[in-house]
């Protein structure tokens, strides 16, 4: 049994006898920590997620009976059969099981799974939901079991499902007619947004403008004016620049200045999206990398001997605080930075789609400095949690003001400005700065005065052009797809890892560039299936699934209404769907005498027959031409020269009339080549007056001096492959 101890928000056990309870989490990291909070009588154990998932048997290996209301077949993952046995024996010596997985769709899924493998009654088993793994939130849990949604399952089962369908169906289609490994209901939708964008900026066109640039010298320092013209009015060409340019006289003077107060807002603290975004644009993390992450220090660290989960959980689309962490939290924060910093919790943003099934993510303790945990962590881990402390805190703090004084100057008939801030508070900047501060920003301001001239120091007139859009950072498309409602926050690091794994973009540091298989993939799929590469269509998918949830929707109505019109313009498509063709070599098959095309495959592109399947020839790589070295002897067979071969990494003297002649004989000494006087020499020596040639040794061919041994230089051989 589990009570709370009085005056304390820490929990205890009083045992029930010596009754065993096994508890099922999905991960390995998070059994230590929650088998300490709960102490002897408790068996903790991970599934390591997902136990079964639709077998890949019946009609078109979907796992899917359609026509008994879409009844799923499961199976046991191969590399999870182990895991069921030893789940099973630890349950025979248990008296209850317990499940605790995540607390997610997915999680609802997995725990369901669970039940029926292991033949829990779904309607009593125990089902634990908590946000954080801390000893607080653990004993919630405890004293507040649910039993498993079957909303939920019904929601993810659906999801499944649908995607099951999806992307078998699709997936045999453009790999038959295309060569794309995979399509799929987000994935798709994802990869045209990048498609389209880059075909925009394949069509840009650079227009010239140019930019007037003035600095005049005042209190011991140089100022960037910038010259006032109407925002629709370009200088277009480098005669009316310069003309302004000659207008501009050797002083301008100050007409008047004005000065106003800017406040400026703390930002929300974290959901999924907006981690992935910040990490990525402050620390470089890409989005596998953050939730890889923020996953370690969720499931806990090692502090002090303790292993404690560190943030709550990080999927999850909802920027709200539980009243007992903000209660600390500005508590703490009075304390240390003082109660003019005080702020309030912001209010929740509705996002589109949002579930707000969980907090933001957050730290589990404010007390738990980033500095006071740094030694228990990896840079990465030091790094992230602090990006997610310091914003937590931030959002809880009073907005930052600062002063902003313009100051217009007039001369040579036209007008320019020069704006200068500073800050008057603070606020959470004390603990997240939102960037590096502008050039122009200033404790105090110096000391402009109206009438005032001030000396022009510099005057140029610069040549520019009009920049296409930049390619979308991994960041740029969790944040469309957040805005677009298409995915959740569990599936969009997934999403861009698949569309990176099939070749369909271009990964540099984060920049995805669409590739010629990805730009084909997305044409083909707009072409005959415009809704599944929808975002709308996606989205309203998205909605469905969450009506299920909340119970509004029956799970039978939502996959009838998309199986049915689905596969009647699959069917259709199938039909009528061009097949690419490949790109012909110029060669022709030497055994059908088709012609030879480029094809990719599962190890890159190849050469091989269009004929295929009918005729199944592939074109083996050419291999790196080796000039054979004579050794200055002939055939006593045939008599023409006698060179070194190589075969099976051994080295040995034959006839170069090979295959004709087949005379060979061994070399003394296999660590070097014969240094021969007609051995063919390759460059001089830099070390002596001899010259090299190329030589075998145990590692391949290389370059020796033909004085060797008295001389050992020796030098790597640069091979060239045959065009």
């Amino acid at each position: 049994m589990f009570v709370d101890k009085p005056y304390s928000k820490h929990y205890i056990f009083v045992s029930e006898a010596t009754k065993m309870k096994l508890v099922i989490v999905e991960s390995p990291a998070k059994c230590t920590t929650i088998k300490r909070y709960l102490g002897d009588n408790y068996v903790v154990m991970a599934s390591l997620g997902h136990i079964r998932d639709l077998a890949t048997s019946g009609k078109d290996g979907l796992g899917v009976n359609v026509n008994d209301d879409f009844a799923p077949t499961y199976i046991i993952n191969k590399d999870k059969q182990h895991i069921v046995k030893e789940l099973k024996t630890a349950m025979s010596k248990c008296d209850e099981v317990i499940l605790a997985t995540d607390p997610d769709r997915e999680g609802e899924a997995i725990a369901w799974h669970l039940a029926q493998v292991l033949g829990l009654d779904v309607n009593t088993t125990k089902r634990l939901e908590f946000h954080e793994i801390t000893r607080d939130s653990i004993g919630e849990a405890m004293l507040n079991p649910r039993t498993i949604d079957q909303n939920l399952v019904s929601s993810q089962e659906t999801r499944r499902i649908i995607d099951r369908i999806i992307g078998f169906k699709l997936s045999t289609l453009l790999f038959k007619k295309i060569r794309s490994r995979s399509g799929g209901r987000v994935q798709s939708a994802t990869l045209k947004m990048i498609a389209d964008h880059d075909e925009e900026i394949a069509k840009f066109v650079p227009e010239e403008y140019w930019t007037i640039n003035v600095k005049i010298d005042a209190f011991n320092r140089t100022f960037s004016v910038n010259l006032i013209t109407d925002k629709d009015e370009k200088i277009t060409n480098g005669v009316d620049a310069q003309a302004i340019v000659d207008r501009i006289p050797e002083n301008l003077v100050v007409d008047h200045i004005e000065k106003k107060i800017k406040v400026s807002d703390s930002k929300e603290p974290f959901i999924t999206s907006t981690l992935q975004q910040e990490a990525f644009s402050r620390l470089k993390f890409k989005t596998k990398k953050t939730q890889l992450i923020a996953q370690q220090l969720y499931e806990g660290i090692e502090v002090d001997g303790e292993h404690v989960g560190l943030i709550t959980y990080m999927r999850t689309d909802s920027t709200r605080l539980s009243p007992t962490f903000v209660q600390r939290a500005t508590a703490y924060i009075q304390e240390k930075f003082g109660k003019e910093y005080l702020g309030h919790a912001k209010k929740i943003r509705q996002v589109s789609m949002m579930q707000d099934a969980h907090e933001a993510i957050r730290p589990t303790s404010n007390h738990r400095t980033p500095e006071s945990v740094r030694r228990f962590l990896t840079n990465d881990q030091y790094n992230l949690y602090k990006l997610i402390y310091n914003r937590t805190l931030a959002s809880l703090m009073q907005s930052k003001k600062d002063e902003q004084m313009t100051i217009f100057l007039n001369g040579g008939g036209l007008s320019y400005k020069l704006d200068l801030t500073r800050t008057l508070f603070k606020g959470y900047e004390a603990v997240y700065a939102d960037g590096e501060k502008e050039e122009n920003h200033f404790d105090y301001f110096p000391d402009f005065e109206e009438g005032k001239e001030f000396k022009v120091v510099y005057k140029e007139a610069e040549q520019k052009f009009t920049q296409a859009p930049a390619h979308y950072s991994e960041a740029k498309i969790v944040k469309l797809m957040e805005e677009v409602g298409i995915g959740r926050p569990s599936t969009y690091a997934s999403t861009i890892e698949t569309i990176r794994k099939r070749k369909y973009v271009d990964d540099q540091s984060g920049i995805l560039t669409i590739t010629q298989q990805g730009a084909l993939t997305s044409t083909v799929l707009n072409k005959y299936f415009p809704e599944i590469v929808n975002t709308k269509y996606t989205a309203q998918m998205e909605s469905k699934l969450d009506d299920i949830e909340n119970g509004s929707q029956s799970r039978s109505k939502i996959l009838n209404e998309f199986y049915y019109p689905f596969i009647e313009h699959f069917n259709i498509v199938s039909q009528k769907m061009y097949k690419e063709k490949f790109e012909e070599t110029g060669e022709k098959c030497p055994i059908c005498g088709a012609p030879l095309v480029i094809k990719e495959g599962k190890n890159g592109t190849f050469v091989g027959c269009s004929n295929f399947p009918s005729c199944k020839y592939v074109q083996k790589e050419e291999t790196e031409k080796v000039e054979l070295v004579k050794i200055g002897e002939q055939c006593p067979e045939c008599g023409g020269d006698l060179v070194l071969r190589e075969k099976n990494g051994s080295t040995f003297i034959s006839c170069a009339n090979f295959p004709k002649c087949r005379y060979t004989r061994k070399i003394p000494n296999t660590n070097v080549s014969p240094t021969v006087e007609d051995a063919k020499p390759v460059k001089d020596c830099p070390d002596c007056d001899g010259y090299l040639i190329k030589k075998k040794g145990r590692y391949g061919y290389f370059l020796g001096c033909i004085n060797y041994p008295k001389c050992t230089h020796m030098e790597k051989i640069r091979r060239t492959k045959r065009k």
